[in-house]
């Protein structure tokens, strides 16, 4: 009350201020999926058809090599994920995880059998993003990602202390700094 100015400062501050929303979109880098997978759609339209393409064939040799003979409950639950990555836009995350783990095993780097609620996936299974068996255990997928809910799912990662930068220093080459 012995400052009545602070009201007309405060309400000319608040007449100032431009209101923005941030973009709330995951933006992930580009993963360079094998030329016969790339489909033209979605240069014009930007969509991931080629990126969920790649994803399932990747998938479906990796559950060959897991799993052997493919039993009616392996593809259904196969077919069941992949259809959540596909309509939760998740394709190319699983494809440049599956590269960078990848390529920490070809540089002799450990990496530690999964944890967390990504040990539900049987796609990541099949990718050897991990290496527990989600069908084996009974593991639910939805809780590492629901069809309901579309937030990015969180794959946990441990790589020996040693090999842990060499890893990064690979992402960052590859996919640049920024990303």
């Amino acid at each position: 009350k012995d400052l009545p100015d602070a009201i007309l400062n405060v309400s000319e501050i608040l007449d100032k201020i431009e209101p923005y929303e941030l973009a709330r979109d995951v933006l992930l880098p580009v993963f360079d999926i094998p030329e016969e997978y790339k489909d033209p759609e979605d240069a014009k339209d930007g969509g991931n058809r080629g990126e969920n393409a790649y994803l399932r064939h990747i998938t479906y040799e990796g559950a060959k090599k897991r799993y052997g003979t493919l039993s009616d409950e392996i593809k259904e639950r196969l077919d069941f994920e992949l259809q959540t990555i596909e309509k939760t836009g998740y394709p190319g995350y699983f494809l440049i995880v599956e590269d960078f783990i990848r390529e920490a095993r070809n540089m002799d780097v450990s990496v530690g059998p999964g944890r967390g609620s990504a040990a539900g996936s049987v796609v990541a299974y099949c990718l050897w993003i991990t290496n527990i068996d989600p069908i084996k255990y009974d593991l639910l997928f939805e809780r590492f990602l629901n069809p309901d809910r579309v937030s990015m799912p969180d794959i946990d990662i441990d790589f020996d202390d040693e090999g842990r930068g060499r890893v990064m220093d690979y992402v960052i080459n590859k996919y640049g700094s920024n990303q």
